[in-house]
This record gives C-alpha cells, structure tokens and sequence, in this order.
C-alpha cells in the first residue's frame, strides 16, 4: 500500500512536490550567459592547455635562484607601500566615522542620510585603479596619489560598516541623550561611539589590510612602492629580481594579516581570562 493509500482514509493530503522549474530556467540562463561571454572573448582553447606549463616554467624562472642583491631596495618600497595603506586607512576611517554616523537611521536628517548613502554607493563603485588613475592629472606619479586613492575609495565601504553598526545597537543610551536634549554631537560622543568603538576599531585594522594589497596594484600604475618595482622588472623579464620581490610582498603580507588578525580578534572578544 503506497502513502497516498495509507493517508486516504484519514483524510490527509499529501502535498504535491515543489517544481523545479524555476531553478531549472534559471540554470538554462546562467549558463547561456557564461556561453555568451566565452564565445565573446575569443578564446584560443588550444592555449589553455599550455598555460600550467608556462606557469611552471616562470616559476622556475623566479623562483630557482632569486636575486637577492636588491633586497634592501625591495624592503624600503614595501615599507612605502605599507605607508601609503596605512595612511590611506587612517584618511579612510577620520572621514568615514562621523560620515557614516550621519548617515544612520535616527542620526542625521533624512535627506542627508539619503546624499550620504548615495554618494557612499557611487564611491564602492569606482575602483581604487580609476580614483589612482583620475588623480594622477593633479598629484602625479607620487605615494601621496596612492595614498588619497586608498583612502577616498575606502569611505563608501569603510562609512556603510559605520552605519550598519551603528543602527545595529539597542537605542536605549541613544534615546536617552535625546530626551535630555542631546545635539547630533552629543548623541555620537557620549552614545553612538562607545558602543560601536571596538566594532569600528575593528573594521579599521580590516581596512588596512586590505590597504596593503591594493597598494601593490597601485603601484602597477606608477603610485610607487614595491607594485612599481615589481611592474619595471617584470617589463624588463629580470624573472630572478620579481620572485625575489613577490617572496617579499607575500611574506610581509602574510605577517601584516596575521598581526592585524590577532589584533581584531582581541578587541572583538577581549582579554581572555
């Protein structure tokens, strides 16, 4: 006797199964998109198939004996580029904080929250490349453009953590600075701020991380630090000196991430007992 036979005579339905249709349309048009995109980039398949052995054999090219000569020249332009992300994150998070406050629900005035998200969006829309490379008319080819394009691209992502966390707190201290007749200021100083403070401190250190990558492809472009030496030596195929150079910027990465990783680990769930 099959379920439906069983469940009959108790006046039980069995619901019918749920259609699939919908994923399966859905399925059908991603995967002519991705169709559509391949056949569009004029792919030469045939050269797909060498790329793992062009991979190894640069590899070989960088990696078998490095040069280490230029090494004292590679830590100070890693140092330039650490720099500039760090600067950059400092930029990013003094406009950012009373930005995004303001920009909160229940903080500023609707049509300034409104402005402020809206400008907050178009930002994260531009890369930090685009900002780097429309700055480069003013400041030219120096640390300092790359400095005020991590630091400018970094406030719409950077102000919409501060909002978000921000509007993410029980309103109790809020309202009542308010019913106290508390001003905007007093609201961020003695509300908003100490209970979002190690959030944000948190989601700063976050921003310099990611400061530290983009600041090697700014340098692609000429903004300085280790991305510039690394674009010359590459044009030039010295392959030893750009191994040597990617030992360095992967291992300063690695060892900024980790610090920066304990760091915001600490302030997120405090002191262990």
């Amino acid at each position: 006797m099959t379920v439906d036979e069983k469940a009959a005579p108790l006046g039980v339905s069995i619901p019918a199964p749920p259609s699939r249709l919908g994923q399966t349309a859905a399925a059908v048009v991603v995967g002519a998109v991705l169709l559509a995109s391949a056949a569009d980039l004029d792919i030469d398949w045939g050269e797909v198939w060498s790329i793992p052995g062009q991979i190894q054999r640069y590899g070989r090219l960088m990696f078998t004996d490095p040069d280490w000569e230029r090494l004292p020249r590679a830590l100070f332009e890693t140092w330039r580029s650490i720099s500039m992300a760090w600067l950059g994150a400092i930029l990013c998070v003094v406009l950012s904080i009373p930005l995004g406050m303001l920009a909160a629900h229940g903080v500023g005035p609707t049509w300034l929250r409104l402005t402020l998200r809206a400008v907050f969006a178009v930002i994260r829309a531009v890369p930090e490349v685009i900002i780097a490379l429309l700055l480069l008319t003013v400041t030219g080819f120096t640390p300092f453009t790359g400095m005020l394009a991590l630091g400018i691209a970094g406030i719409g992502t950077q102000a919409k953590w501060v909002y978000e966390a921000v509007e993410s707190i029980d309103d109790g201290a809020p309202e009542a600075v308010v019913a106290a007749g508390g001003a905007i200021a007093e609201l961020a100083r003695w509300a908003l701020w100490p209970a979002v403070a190690p959030a944000l401190t948190s989601f700063a250190l976050y921003r310099f991380e990611i400061n530290i990558r983009t600041s090697a492809v700014l340098g692609l472009i000429g903004a300085g630090g280790i991305g510039s030496m690394l674009t010359n030596y590459t044009n030039f195929r010295q392959w030893n000196t750009v191994g040597m150079l990617l030992v360095v910027v992967i291992t300063a990465t690695m060892i900024i991430d980790a610090t920066s990783g304990r760091i915001r680990r600490r302030i997120m769930e405090g002191a262990k007992q």
